[in-house]
Order: structure tokens, then C-alpha cells, then sequence
């Protein structure tokens, strides 16, 4: 039995106005709610790097599901040993804006001093770097309107 079929968690179907005195129909649903999945102690990323589908639109909670997931996770402790609850290191880079040219090639970046993924797409740094270096006189612009003017 596949991961899906045993933790397939359930939900109740939408009924239709003439026909709410019925029971309501159970099916299953596309994933676990938000609330069912911290009622056994687990937060969303957890929980789907452990293989469970989360559903984050549904609100509700329902005892059958939380049952099914505690059955679940003492499974695959069996299996797996002990639950390390620790997440792999993410490291956050920019999306790359959209512009017509954006100068991607190692040489370009190199010399817009965009080299390093820390500041890749980061003109704040450019502009700091080089208004450091016009208070330092290493730039044209510092010097051009120093000069006394030519008579």
C-alpha cells in the first residue's frame, strides 16, 4: 500500500440545498489540514518532508484524519527510528528581476561587483560602494567638479 492510499485523509462533500437532511458524503480529500497537522505536533514543512500531503485552503479538523496521521507517523518511526525534526539549510537567493538585459554573463557581474549570490541583484550594495569611493576621491565624479574652472 502506497504512501497516498493509507494516508488519504477524508472530508466531507458539499451538499446541495434540497438535499441537506442527508447525511453528508465522505470522500477523500487532495491533503491534510493546517489544524490536523499541528494537533500531532508537526508544522506544514515538516510534515511534507515526511511525505504527507498538506492542504492549506482547509480549514477543518476532523478526529479520523488525526488518528490516521498518529498511526502514520508510528509506522515510519518504526521504520525510520527516531523523527529528527531538523530541516535542511535553505539558502535565499533573489529571483531574477525581469529586464531586457540584465548582464549575466561571470565578466558582467564581476564588474557591476554582483559576483557573489549574497549580492546578486543587489544595486543598494553598488550604490553604497560607490558613493564610498566618491567621499574617497577613487571616482571621476568625486574630482570632476573640484577643479577650479579654466579661464
Amino acid at each position: 500500500m502506497g504512501t497516498h492510499e493509507a494516508l488519504a485523509p477524508l472530508v466531507k462533500s458539499p451538499r446541495l440545498m434540497n438535499k441537506r437532511d442527508l447525511p453528508p458524503k465522505i470522500r477523500t480529500g487532495k491533503g491534510f489540514s493546517i489544524g490536523e497537522i499541528k494537533a500531532i505536533g508537526l508544522t506544514p514543512r515538516e510534515a511534507r518532508l515526511l511525505g504527507i500531503y498538506v492542504d492549506e485552503r482547509r480549514k477543518s479538523v476532523h478526529e479520523e484524519n488525526i488518528e490516521r496521521l498518529r498511526a502514520y507517523l508510528r509506522e515510519i518511526a518504526g521504520k525510520m527510528g527516531v523523527i529528527s525534526s531538523k530541516l535542511p539549510k535553505v539558502e535565499v537567493v533573489k529571483p531574477q528581476r525581469r529586464r531586457a538585459f540584465r548582464g549575466l554573463t561571470a565578466s558582467g557581474r564581476k564588474a557591476r561587483g554582483l559576483i557573489s549570490t549574497r549580492l546578486k541583484e543587489t544595486h543598494r550594495y553598488k550604490w553604497k560602494r560607490k558613493a564610498r569611493q566618491r567621499k574617497l576621491r577613487k571616482r571621476h565624479e568625486a574630482s570632476r567638479g573640484a577643479r577650479p574652472p579654466y579661464i
